[in-house]
């Protein structure tokens, strides 16, 4: 789209491939667009300190620049043998004659006047003077005092008249040598004009259609018919010695006849796409202002900081301009003023140069004003869904300037094009950086960790970052045994060597458990207790780990206390899902009679925020099994969070959640009854490691998914949790039962301590 404000911001994860895919997708658009025009500066006869900016076609300024550099050669050599020809010495030698025979004879004259009244002309301070005189000799002060006063009287009055008349020939004298500068002058002109016209006529011929050019050249020509001092006073400095040789920038207002022509006329290519195909597409990876924007470079002469229009340097806005500009949010945010600047730039359509000194410097300096070059071009910003979101709530500009939103997911669909997708993309990976290539079974499993990766069986990541290692590092272990194809083992052994690299909190933590420093059962039953799991995030590498699960009750104010809570180690999350809780014993066993038992509940051994809902079955089905006392199996973990219709609901980090506790059972004896009890609706986010596997196809681990709470009860207890009859009460046997007989025990115990007044034994009461 041609409309202004339609730039792009790309956001999504790091590793996702943005960059290349941006880049790419650019690439492949910009070589089917035209190339843009490309762009220099030249200096400004009428004010230097404002370059002037000139667009040609693509691939024509270094022409031009080479076009004025020879052409320049050509005026400085017709110039120097012109005003070396004995014409023009003669021409000249006859003004400057004529000029000084006139004022000759004038001066002889009159000092044949001067003689005549005995008088002579001398040298004062402040030039030619009338002075008194004795036989053709000026008198000396002293000797003109000794005079008598008639004589002195005479000679003034005579002195007086004859001045004015030697003063008025000095005059008449300064204008003629005026005249003859003036008349030199033309006839330099004239000289210049004749010696270099056929040159411009030339050139011009070759930038007929360029009229910006063509009113450049005939500044050129003039100012050098105007200036030809500076190829003559050239000619002089080549015969200094080098240190004498220096001529002040242009653009800081130089006398002309101290100019180098060779700087004055130069061309400052700016951009140029000479042998280039289509727009350019330009990532710029540090993105300050300068970079940003061009700037106008100085240098040191003498303690002074002096510049022209020569170093006026290009940035990324230039070499991007008619084609794309990639630029990280982030990293353009955090730079010195590098935001406001390409804001301006965009909102303006046209870029000048500017540099943090604009607006850091502590004291002024002579710099330039460059005239700015129009903009057309797409920016395209590449960062998080975080900055995105911050520059739309609190940049109005934002809004207006990238109005289009490219949303990087962290995932794909797999299906049998993505996965030929993937092989394509690990078939790349091997040609770009010489890795042996892979066999098909390594690719599979390749897909797979793409798959466990995105954390869902019908999904491949899209963090192409951690796919590329794994195809790196598979291909390392091939070459380290020699072979010249990657298998699957390359790749198995790839995945469990990062895994040894990361894993070293784990293995801590299981040699707690084996200790006993950290108490978890995976056999037999216990009430009020269960194994849940939490995960544990380290970086690149996550965990689970079994954590004991406790619930107490007792007489005491009715409901339930969440220990985490109330110490305040529990995350808004848990806390939620521990009212939900609430909302479901309430429905199932308070409806005709108030909730009349009070209990705990707890997180045993864990010193950390605790902090989502996925132990919320757990703690419920603890719950139950203390209330009820009934036991729970302890060779089964449990993970699910659960809403007030008690429906067990998905979580996060299944496959640690189970690999974790199947560690757990594997490291204090495997018995062939474990498993994890997970919901159903994870079932699709299974991408087990093959150990676990394994171990499940052998019969000796096992994973349950569950929709319902009444299934998990069931499998942990191994009694149906049971439904309300007809007559309203729980069927004798089940779960249920236990724990609204346990409760009207509970409330009849209530009941006689209230009326005996007796508080004794009753437990802390809680929300």
């Amino acid at each position: 789209m041609d409309s202004e404000g339609y730039n792009i911001f790309v956001l999504g994860q790091s590793g996702s491939g943005r960059h290349s895919l941006v880049l790419e997708a650019l690439r492949r658009h910009a070589a089917e667009m035209p190339l843009p025009s490309d762009w220099c500066y030249v200096h400004n006869f009428e004010d230097p300190r404002s370059p002037r900016a000139v667009e040609l076609p693509a691939g024509r300024a270094v022409k031009f620049r080479d076009d004025m550099a020879e052409l320049i050669d050509d005026v400085d050599r017709e110039i120097t043998r012109s005003f070396e020809s004995d014409e023009y010495s003669t021409r000249r030698d006859e003004v400057v004659r004529e000029f000084r025979e006139r004022r000759t004879a004038e001066l002889q004259v009159l000092e044949r006047e001067i003689q005549e009244a005995g008088l002579a002309i001398g040298r004062g301070p402040a030039g030619l003077i009338v002075a008194p005189a004795r036989d053709g000799e000026v008198l000396s002060p002293q000797d003109y005092q000794q005079l008598p006063p008639e004589e002195r009287e005479q000679i003034d009055s005579s002195r007086h008249e004859l001045q004015e008349k030697l003063d008025e020939v000095m005059r008449r004298g300064q204008r003629l040598e005026k005249e003859a500068r003036r008349r030199v002058a033309e006839l330099d002109r004239e000289v210049a004009q004749f010696a270099i016209g056929g040159l411009f006529d030339d050139i011009r011929g070759a930038y007929a259609q360029l009229e910006q050019v063509l009113e450049y050249l005939a500044q050129v020509q003039e100012d050098i018919i105007d200036n030809v001092a500076i190829f003559r006073a050239d000619h002089a400095a080549e015969d200094e010695p080098p240190e004498e040789r220096f001529r002040p920038p242009v653009g800081l207002g130089a006398p002309d006849a101290a100019q180098s022509p060779h700087s004055r006329y130069a061309v400052n290519v700016l951009i140029s796409h000479d042998g280039e195909d289509g727009a350019p597409v330009v990532f710029e990876s540090k993105p300050t202002i300068e970079n940003l924007t061009g700037d106008v470079e100085h240098f040191s002469y003498m303690g002074a900081l002096l510049t022209d229009f020569t170093m006026i340097k290009e940035g990324a806005l230039h070499r991007a301009n008619g084609g794309y500009l990639v630029v990280d949010a982030l990293t353009v945010l955090t730079r010195p003023f590098a935001w406001e600047a390409l804001k301006r730039a965009l909102k303006e359509s046209r870029v000048c140069p500017e540099s943090v000194r604009e607006y850091v410097r502590l004291i002024s300096t002579v710099t330039l004003e460059p005239e700015p070059i129009p903009l057309r071009l797409k920016v395209v910003l590449i960062g998080t869904p975080t900055v995105y979101y911050l520059l739309h709530a609190h940049d109005e500009d934002f809004r207006k300037l990238f109005k289009v939103k490219a949303d990087f997911n962290l995932m794909m669909d797999r299906t049998e094009d993505s996965g030929g997708e993937y092989a394509h993309f690990v078939a790349a990976c091997c040609h770009r950086e010489g890795l042996p290539h892979f066999a098909p079974g390594a690719v599979a499993l390749v897909a797979e960790e793409g798959s466990r990766l995105a954390g869902d069986q019908g999904k491949l990541t899209t963090q192409f970052i951690d796919v590329a290692d794994l195809v790196r590092e598979s291909a390392y272990w091939c070459r380290r045994e020699g072979a010249e194809v990657v298998d699957a083992e390359h790749v198995r052994r790839a995945v469990e060597e990062s895994t040894w690299r990361s894993n070293r909190i784990e293995q801590r933590l299981l040699e707690l458990i084996e200790q006993g420093t950290l108490m978890v059962d995976v056999a037999g039953a216990q009430v009020g207790q269960v194994n849940g799991v939490a995960v544990l995030p380290l970086g690149d590498y996550a965990f689970g780990k079994p954590t004991r699960i406790t619930a107490r009750s007792f007489l005491g104010k009715p409901g339930v206390i969440n220990i985490e809570r109330e110490v305040e180690m529990a995350g808004p999350i848990h806390n939620k899902a521990s009212m939900i809780l609430g909302g479901y014993l309430g429905e199932t066993f308070a409806v005709e009679h108030p909730f009349s038992a009070a209990a705990t509940v707890a997180f045993e051994q864990v010193y950390d925020e605790v902090e989502g809902d996925s132990a919320a079955a757990a703690e419920l089905y603890t719950l139950l099994s203390s209330i009820g006392r009934v036991p729970l199996r302890q060779d089964l973990a449990v993970t699910g969070s659960v809403n007030q219709h008690g429906k067990v609901q998905a979580v996060g980090g299944v496959n640690e959640k189970i690999e974790g506790f199947f560690r757990t059972c594997r490291l204090l004896g495997l018995t062939g009854t474990q498993g994890v009890v997970i919901p159903a609706a994870n079932v699709r986010h299974l991408m087990l490691r093959e150990e676990v596997l394994d171990a499940i196809e052998a019969g000796e681990f096992h994973v349950y998914a569950v929709e319902m709470v009444a299934e998990a009860v069931e499998l942990l207890t191994g009694m149906p949790l049971g439904e309300r009859d007809e007559d309203g009460a729980f069927p004798e046997g089940t779960v249920a039962a236990a724990v609204e007989a346990r409760m009207a025990t509970m409330a009849e115990a209530q009941r006689r301590y209230s009326g005996s007044g007796d508080d004794s034994g009753s437990a802390p009461s809680g929300p």
